[in-house]
C-alpha cells in the first residue's frame, strides 16, 4: 500500500483521455455486489452502473431535494433504490456494503464535514470492500470557464486533504490513485448554463456583466460541433481494512 505521504493531488506526468467508465468497470468487482452512490446527481453513472453486468443492487443518495425528487419519478431501473442523504450521515448498516462511489461529490461535502463522512464510508463498507473517490483536478480550460463564477480550488484540495488524512489515520487503505482526461462536451452555451450554471444543487445567480463574460470564454472553445473539453480527473481507489 502506497504511503499517504505518497499521494498526489494532481498528475505530474501526460494522463490519458478516456471514459470513466472504462475505469470504474475495470477495477471495481461491481457484479453481484451491494453498491452505495453517495452524491448520484442526475444519476447518469447510476443508470450507467445498474444496466450494465449483472445481480448490482444500488442504493443512490442525493442530497439535493429537487434532484432527488426528479430521481425518485425513474421507473426502468428496478435493481436501484433513491434515498434523500449525505454522506456524513449515510442511512445503511454497518458492513452493508460491498463498494461505495462518489462522483466529483466529495468537494461538495461541507469541509468540516468531510472526515466525518470517510469514516461514515468506513463504517458501512464490509472489511476488504472499495471505497472509489472521483474528483476533478482544479486544472485546465475547462475550469478556466468555471472559476469566473465558481471557484472550487478550496473545497477541491480540502477533500484531497480529507482523503490523505482518512489513509493516514489507516480509516481506509489506498489501493492505487489513478489520474486522467475525462472528455466534457456541450453543443453550446445554453445547454452549458442549463446542466451547469443553472444546477440545482448550487444554483448560481449571474449578474449580466458577469454572465456576458462565463459565454464569452466559453466560445472561445467553440468549434463546429460544439465545445469539447478535457476535465483532468484523480480517482482515489480505497479499501477499508480487513481486518
Amino acid at each position: 500500500m502506497p504511503p499517504a505521504t505518497a499521494m498526489r493531488i494532481a498528475a505530474e506526468f501526460d494522463v490519458p483521455i478516456c471514459l470513466e467508465r472504462d475505469i470504474y468497470e475495470s477495477k471495481l468487482p461491481l457484479d453481484g455486489a451491494r453498491i452505495l452512490e453517495l452524491g448520484c446527481g442526475r444519476a447518469e453513472h447510476t443508470r450507467k452502473i445498474a444496466t450494465a453486468g449483472s445481480r448490482r443492487q444500488v442504493l443512490a443518495l442525493e442530497v439535493d431535494e429537487i434532484q432527488h425528487a426528479r430521481n425518485c419519478e425513474v421507473t426502468d431501473l428496478p435493481n436501484v433504490t433513491f434515498t434523500l442523504g449525505g454522506a456524513q450521515a449515510i442511512p445503511a448498516a454497518d458492513a452493508s456494503v460491498d463498494i461505495v462511489l462518489m462522483f466529483k461529490s466529495l468537494h461538495h461535502v461541507p469541509v468540516e464535514l468531510m472526515a466525518t463522512s470517510l469514516r461514515e464510508i468506513a463504517r458501512v463498507l464490509r472489511p476488504g470492500g472499495y471505497a472509489y473517490i472521483s474528483e476533478p483536478i482544479f486544472a485546465g480550460r475547462y475550469n478556466e470557464v468555471l472559476r469566473l463564477f465558481h471557484d472550487e480550488s478550496r473545497v477541491r484540495a480540502a477533500a484531497f486533504e480529507a482523503v490523505r488524512e482518512a489513509v493516514a489515520a489507516g480509516v481506509l487503505e489506498l489501493e492505487e490513485e489513478i489520474f486522467f482526461n475525462a472528455p466534457v462536451s456541450f453543443p453550446d452555451f445554453a445547454t452549458f448554463e442549463r446542466l451547469v450554471i443553472d444546477v440545482t444543487h448550487t444554483r448560481h445567480r449571474l449578474a449580466p456583466e458577469l454572465h456576458a463574460r462565463v459565454k464569452a470564454e466559453f466560445e472561445r472553445s467553440l468549434g463546429p460541433t460544439g465545445v469539447r473539453f478535457e476535465a483532468p480527473m484523480r480517482i482515489d481507489l480505497l479499501r477499508k481494512p480487513a481486518a
